[in-house]
C-alpha cells in the first residue's frame, strides 16, 4: 500500500512539474509582450486587458459547467484577486523599465519570501540552514539591483522585489483555498474578481490601444490565464518546495528572447544573483525533502 501511495506522489510530482516548465515558458513570453508595449499601454491598463481576455477565454467553460462557480471561500477570493494584481503591475513595470532577465531573476525570490511568510502565518519552524538560505536569497537578490550602481535600474527592480513578496502571500492563500476549491473555481473566481478591481485603475490611464495593442493584449490574456491554470494546478497536487527547482527555467526562457528580440544580454551579475537565489532556494527544497525523509524513518 506504502509503495502505491509512493507511486502515486512521483505521478503527482511530475505533472506538477511538467505544469510549471510549460507556465515558465509562458511567463517569459508574457514579459516579453510588456516590453513591447512599454511606452504605449500604462502598467494599469495591460493589467485590466490581460484579466479580461483572461476572463474571455474561460467564459466557455462557465457556461459548459455553471458549478464551477460554486466556491468555499468568498472574500479570499477578493483579497486574492487584489494581491495578484497589484504584484502583476509590479511586474509590468518592472518589465517595461529593466532588463528583461534581471527582472525575472528578481521574481526568483518568491520562494524566499514563500518561505518567510511560512514561518510567520503557518507556523513552520525556521532552522538555522533556512536563515542562512533567506539571507543567500536577498543577497541574491541585492546582487542584481546593484543599489549603488549606475544603472539607474534600481527603483524598477525593487518593484520586481516588491512583486515577488505579493506573489508569495497568492501563493500561500491559493495553497489553502485548493483545500476546498477546484483548480478551475480557483482561476475563474480570480479573473472574475480582477476585472472590476483592474477597471478603476486602468480608467485613471487609459489609451486606446490601437490594432496591434490589442492583438498583444489579447495575446497575453490567453497566455497569463493558462498560464495561472497551470501554477494553480501545480500548487493544488505538490508542494511548493518541489515545484521552485523548474520554475527557475524562466530565466533561460527570458534571457534568449530579450536577446532575439530586443538585443539585450543579461550581464554576469544577473546570473551570479540568480545563481546564488537559486542555491537559496534549493536549500530550503533540501531541508524540507530531509525534513519528510526523518518524519518517514
Amino acid at each position: 500500500m506504502a509503495a502505491i501511495v509512493n507511486h502515486q506522489s512521483e505521478r503527482s510530482t511530475a505533472k506538477a512539474l511538467c505544469c510549471v516548465a510549460v507556465a515558465a515558458a509562458l511567463a517569459a513570453a508574457d514579459a516579453a509582450v510588456v516590453r513591447l508595449l512599454a511606452g504605449e499601454v500604462h502598467a494599469f491598463v495591460i493589467g485590466f486587458f490581460r484579466s479580461l481576455f483572461g476572463l474571455a477565454t474561460i467564459v466557455p467553460l462557465i457556461l459548459a459547467r455553471p458549478r464551477v462557480l460554486k466556491s468555499g471561500y468568498r472574500l479570499q477570493h477578493v483579497t486574492r484577486a487584489a494581491l495578484k494584481l497589484a504584484a502583476l503591475v509590479c511586474f509590468f513595470m518592472a518589465f517595461a523599465a529593466a532588463p528583461l532577465a534581471d527582472a525575472m531573476a528578481i521574481m526568483f525570490t518568491t520562494p524566499i519570501f514563500l518561505m518567510l511568510g511560512a514561518w510567520l502565518w503557518l507556523g513552520e519552524k525556521l532552522t538555522p540552514g533556512l536563515v542562512f538560505a533567506l539571507v543567500a536569497g536577498f543577497a541574491g537578490a541585492l546582487i542584481i539591483i546593484d543599489p549603488a550602481g549606475q544603472g539607474g535600474m534600481a527603483p524598477a527592480l525593487l518593484l520586481a522585489l516588491a512583486g515577488a513578496a505579493l506573489q508569495a502571500l497568492v501563493q500561500l492563500m491559493l495553497k489553502r483555498m485548493s483545500d476546498l476549491d477546484s483548480t478551475e473555481t480557483l482561476v475563474v473566481w480570480n479573473l472574475i474578481v480582477t476585472v472590476p478591481l483592474a477597471a478603476v485603475p486602468a480608467a485613471l490611464y487609459w489609451t486606446t490601444p490601437d490594432l496591434r495593442e490589442f492583438a498583444l493584449l489579447a495575446l497575453q490574456g490567453a497566455m497569463g490565464a493558462a498560464n495561472m491554470a497551470l501554477m494553480t494546478k501545480a500548487f493544488s497536487i505538490a508542494d511548493a518546495s518541489q515545484i521552485a527547482p523548474m520554475d527557475f527555467l524562466r530565466l533561460p526562457f527570458v534571457a534568449v528572447m530579450a536577446w532575439i528580440l530586443f538585443g539585450e544580454i543579461a550581464g554576469l551579475s544577473t546570473w551570479f544573483g540568480a545563481a546564488i537565489i537559486f542555491a537559496a532556494t534549493m536549500i530550503v527544497v533540501g531541508g524540507g525533502r530531509l525534513k519528510r525523509r526523518l518524519a518517514e524513518d
